[in-house]
């Protein structure tokens, strides 16, 4: 490959790997499964400390838990890093979700990271695993947020060093957690 084709190969890259990453985010806001469901392969693995499973069962899971907990919410996108090496990418992107809540408190602002693993398969980037890293919730007295954040620390390594899940190659989710969710 050419020099010339190996930065346009990344460059196009990045972009459709952010694109996903936008796709997803405006689907979960809209409420939209095809468009947060283009942003997974259909065998990708993910882990959301409440939920462990599947593109489609996680968006089944979470569609009724913003239906009966949200009004409307609002993922923003903040840092993004990628690293790309071949078809496949590990990329940490940093969220903050402003969500409009169906219950007191009326409005709650919380934040953390997605931790990806992405594929290119047939010349599409998607992602094949991911774990959310839930970090923080500025809204006091929110007990979904508070609960949300407690399973994630108890279940993913969040660490200021190399102990961090974004650190982990390749990213995996544990065979044991596959298909566990828990009401809220």
């Amino acid at each position: 490959m050419t020099d010339l084709a190996a930065t346009l190969d990344y460059v196009k890259s990045r972009m459709d790997i952010l694109d996903c990453v936008n796709r997803y985010t405006r689907g979960m806001d809209r409420l939209d499964r095809d468009s947060a469901l283009s942003a997974f392969h259909a065998d990708a693995q993910l882990e959301y400390g409440v939920f462990v499973g599947s593109p489609a069962e996680f968006f089944d899971y979470f569609h009724e838990l913003h239906l009966h907990h949200h009004k409307s919410t609002n993922h923003m996108i903040c840092n993004h890093v990628c690293d790309l090496e071949g078809d496949v990418a590990h990329t940490e992107t940093y969220f903050a979700v402003a969500n409009n809540n169906a219950s007191t408190p009326p409005f709650s602002l919380a934040g953390g990271r997605y931790v990806d693993r992405f594929e290119r398969r047939d010349g599409r980037w998607a992602i094949a695993t991911r774990v959310c890293v839930g970090e923080w919730d500025a809204t006091p007295g929110n007990e979904l947020a508070e609960k949300l954040i407690a399973k994630f620390r108890e279940i993913v390594s969040i660490g200021r060093d190399r102990s961090d899940v974004s650190y982990q190659r390749p990213l995996t989710v544990p065979p044991e957690r596959l298909g566990t969710s828990i009401a809220v």
